[in-house]
């Protein structure tokens, strides 16, 4: 096996595996059995399996870098909020083992979860506080909104439609094809709740 191929194949074991089981339920003998690589091979190029764990994270929370750009495309903060769901579904359906290394570092975090996850999280957070900032300056929101509340609400509301796939396959449909219309469901939901107008 090409060197190149091995660091590709050892990350791409590893992020399966790891996801399945976590950091410890993985041992580098299986790591290296799976991808068909020697363990001096992991040594080699990660240093050993918490080497390829910490890869393995630095790639999956990577796709967080992209909540920049959606800041800066949309400059009403309406259109970001609505930008940020479509990149919420997207990158779950792009990174389908991100949701499980999001859910382990947060229930049972690893010696990396305050240098990758937290970060990456915290980057998401702040520049939605900042958009309903934004929203409130604009007298676009309530002024009396509570603006970290409000983005982990809708951190939250993004997030959990993948994190309940397997409990709520029977009472909504989870397809791709139906993002756009879960897309508006949601930004309405988040931006003008649920109370029926007055008539």
């Amino acid at each position: 096996m090409a060197k190149n191929d091995c660091r590709t194949k050892l990350m791409e074991i590893g992020t399966r595996l790891f996801a399945e089981r976590g950091l410890h339920g993985v041992s580098i003998r299986e790591l290296s059995q799976e991808a068909g690589a020697s363990i001096s091979m992991i040594s080699y190029y990660f240093g050993g399996k918490e080497g390829l764990y910490s890869a393995v994270l630095q790639e999956q929370f990577a796709c967080f870098d992209q909540i920049e750009e959606i800041r800066k495309q949309g400059a009403e903060p309406l259109d970001v909020i609505e930008g940020y769901i479509r990149w919420t579904l997207q990158r779950h359906r792009n990174n389908p083992y991100l949701l499980r290394f999001y859910t382990s570092e947060l229930t049972n975090p690893t010696l990396w979860f305050h240098t990758i996850v937290q970060p990456a999280i915290e980057k998401i957070i702040r520049i939605l506080i900042d958009v309903l900032d934004d929203g409130i300056r604009r007298q676009q929101f309530r002024k009396e909104l509570h603006t970290g509340n409000a983005a982990l609400a809708l951190a939250g509301m993004a997030n959990y439609f993948f994190l309940s796939t397997l409990a709520t396959e029977n009472l909504v449909s989870h397809s791709a094809e139906n993002d756009e219309e879960l897309i508006r469901q949601y930004a309405a939901i988040f931006t003008q709740g649920i109370l029926a107008s007055p008539p």
